[in-house]
């Protein structure tokens, strides 16, 4: 499962957790504006906006799980199985497959004004990308530094909600994650006051019981209360340390360590990797599960007119400072 959020502090960020119990071994690629970007359905696009995010690259395909175009318009895809419906070609509108979702959307467009109207075009095909890559079932969260969306494909047709909280995680459909909140409107990052009785004189003992409640667990629906309350009671500076530093911080929040969360029988899900992107520079941080220094790409510093795809395996071994 997964959790991805946005963030502004001078600059827009984007990112997410990628929580799995297994690896494609995704790399962090740029896919500059000449390198084309075929369909299976529709025109390949030949000329396009520069990405870069996280992809699994099949046969010189890019399969992003995240990512933001050269204009800043970012988008992530996250396990939504059992909601998500996808449909077989129809006429009259854009077929896009599920897979090609991503690219399409931050080849296309600039901001997320263009994605929305773009998206309500589209009929999401289930059709596989190959034999042995089934179809992922998921839902999306679209976002530029004027706002969000979630984007959900379901047995109703397609659901486009305003994401004001800026986060996602999974299961149940947003405008109930969203709905959950009501739950919590009592938490506070401030101390706590007695209402419980004017007759009983009770007292805090410890700080932080303002947020006695907050779901501790890592369902996806805790995990988008516990996100969205970290994130919208966030304290940060404007640098681009301070800021990606806290970036992650508040993707700590629900991050999962191995065993926590058994898989089948030897299986752990755990928080594969974690992303945070400047969307304003084109900036890609992130960190593994086994190494947590962060690792930036930059997407700039390519000549972002070529016709080959940029790809940079992800550091998977931890590197220790050693001080003495």
């Amino acid at each position: 499962m997964c959790t991805a959020i946005t963030y502004k502090t001078k600059n827009f960020y984007f990112g997410r957790t990628l929580d799995l119990n297994f690896s494609y071994n995704e790399e962090v690629t740029v896919t500059p504006r000449n390198y084309p970007l075929c369909f299976r359905s529709i025109e390949k696009l030949e000329k396009h906006y520069a990405i870069i995010g996280m992809a699994f690259v099949k046969n010189n395909y890019p399969l992003y799980y995240d990512a933001v175009n050269e204009k800043g318009l970012c988008m992530a895809g996250l396990n939504f199985v059992g909601n998500a419906v996808y449909r077989n070609p129809q006429r009259g509108k854009t077929n896009v497959a599920q897979f090609e979702f991503i690219s399409y959307i931050l080849g296309k467009c600039a901001t997320l004004k263009q994605a929305v109207a773009e998206i309500k075009q589209i009929n999401l095909t289930g059709e596989t990308f190959s034999d042995d890559l089934p179809v992922a079932e998921l839902h999306w969260i679209v976002a530029d530094k004027n706002g969000a969306v979630t984007v959900e494909f379901v047995k109703e047709g397609l659901k486009i909600y305003e994401n004001r909280a800026g986060v996602l995680t999974n299961n149940p459909p947003f405008d109930r994650q969203v709905f959950n909140l009501n739950n919590y409107m009592g938490l506070s990052a401030k101390e706590p006051k007695n209402a419980f009785s004017k007759t009983l004189n009770l007292k805090t003992y410890c700080r932080g019981m303002g947020a006695l409640g907050l779901p501790g667990d890592l369902s996806s629906q805790s995990r988008f209360v516990r996100a969205a309350f970290v994130k919208l009671n966030s304290v940060c500076g404007g640098s681009e340390e301070e800021s990606v530093n806290q970036f992650f911080h508040i993707l700590g929040a629900v991050a999962q360590p191995r065993g926590a969360c058994v898989v089948g029988k030897d299986g752990y899900e755990i928080t594969v990797y974690t992303s945070c992107c400047n969307a304003d520079k084109g900036v890609y941080y992130y960190t593994t599960y086994e190494n947590h220094r962060i690792t930036a790409v930059d997407m700039r510093k390519h000549k972002l007119d070529e016709v080959q795809l940029y790809r940079y395996p992800i550091a998977r071994r931890e590197d220790i400072l050693f001080e003495n």
